[in-house]
């Protein structure tokens, strides 16, 4: 169940251990089997990528596994409060196009009888021609930094 920290929280979930190794198995029946029948995702930053059900999640990583054959999933740190899980993760492999898959970002699962009932993603795809921090301030705000 992980180690617990002074502050009472435990630093790993057997259930992200269970999806860890279902997403880099590329088990599809696996993965899927540790989500609730009605899980609910959310991602903020692309509202319209929101969807309710099994079915949303069996059709997005069968295109994954597909798409993506070589596809790993690491966790850089994890961290379980109650039924909140808080992950960081890094994935990555290459398409089947051959082009470079690398993907960054933080999940916010919630946790139930062994099931990821909720999900709050913030992940994204890595930058492949990074943009300095003075391009970003002014992309977001239409003023660059001084």
């Amino acid at each position: 169940m992980g180690v617990v920290t002074p502050e009472g929280h435990r630093e790993s979930s057997v259930v992200i251990d269970r999806l860890v190794g279902a997403m880099n198995d590329h088990d599809l029946d696996r993965m899927v089997a540790l989500f609730h029948p009605d899980y609910d995702s959310r991602q903020p930053a692309h509202p319209g990528r929101a969807f309710v059900g099994l079915d949303q999640v069996r059709a997005n990583w069968r295109a994954m596994f597909r798409g993506v054959p070589d596809i790993r999933a690491e966790v850089i740190r994890s961290v379980q409060d109650g039924e909140l899980n808080w992950c960081e993760w890094a994935w990555h492999g290459t398409r089947s196009d051959g082009a470079s898959f690398e993907v960054r970002g933080v999940t916010l699962f919630q946790i139930r009888d062994e099931l990821i009932v909720a999900g709050t993603l913030y992940m994204e795809e890595v930058e492949l021609d990074p943009v300095g921090i003075e391009d970003a301030v002014e992309g977001m705000s239409g003023a660059r930094p001084a």
